[in-house]
């Protein structure tokens, strides 16, 4: 396998499986004295209930946790801001709320203001940077027509601190359909529990005070 895969199990955790190819489990063995094999991974906690956080120690069980989206929810509409040098895309069923736009160039991105996007609001450089941050791919950028969505990084999965896994280098979530223009590079994962827009976080672990003590 090229790359690492995530697999939302229904009702339970995120399965990442770092390798397809089924290996004999060492030590296990069956009736016939055969070595049982299987593929390997690990499973994620997205409850937010893991007493062993970042892993899953089967809370969601015990706790009912469902997978269900949940509303309201942020409508699944990407939108083009233009200015004269850059277009700015924008869909905002994807934001995390990390808040690297809004802290870090707010004469671009500016809370409470309508149009919240001005791309006419600094350097092509410096917005160009500031997209390139955003971890949950609710931004993107076009250049004389050309739309910059990915980068070229190594598979990783980070687990942020008090918020979601952040996934970067083109690790593959089966079998999740995606909102508009979504990046397939990069992407948030809810692991509190409570996003709306579920496996994707959109900030709820704000609203709940989500906290991982161990990360």
């Amino acid at each position: 396998m090229d790359r690492p895969r995530i697999v939302c199990l229904p009702n339970g955790p995120y399965y990442l499986l770092t390798d397809a190819v089924p290996r004999p489990v060492e030590y296990l063995q069956n009736s016939r004295g055969e070595s049982c094999a299987t593929t390997r991974g690990v499973a994620l906690c997205r409850c937010g209930g893991s007493a062993n956080k970042p892993f899953c120690d089967g809370t969601h069980g015990r706790i009912g946790f469902r997978d269900a989206k949940g509303t309201p929810r942020a409508p699944d509409a990407r939108r083009d801001y233009v200015g004269r040098r850059i277009t700015i895309h924008d869909n905002r069923q994807l934001c995390a709320h990390a808040g690297f736009c809004t802290d870090r160039l707010a004469s671009v991105f500016r809370s409470g203001a309508e149009p919240w996007i001005d791309a006419d609001g600094a350097t092509v450089e410096a917005i160009i940077d500031t997209v390139r941050r955003c971890p949950s791919g609710a931004l993107s950028y076009s250049v004389s027509g050309v739309e910059h969505r990915d980068q070229e990084r190594p598979p990783r999965v980070t687990v942020t601190h008090d918020g979601p896994y952040a996934v970067t280098g083109g690790v593959e979530l089966v079998g999740v359909a995606r909102p508009d223009g979504a990046s397939t590079e990069h992407y948030t994962l809810c692991r509190c529990g409570a996003s709306k827009n579920k496996p994707f976080c959109d900030g709820s672990h704000w609203d709940i005070g989500f906290t991982d003590e161990r990360n």
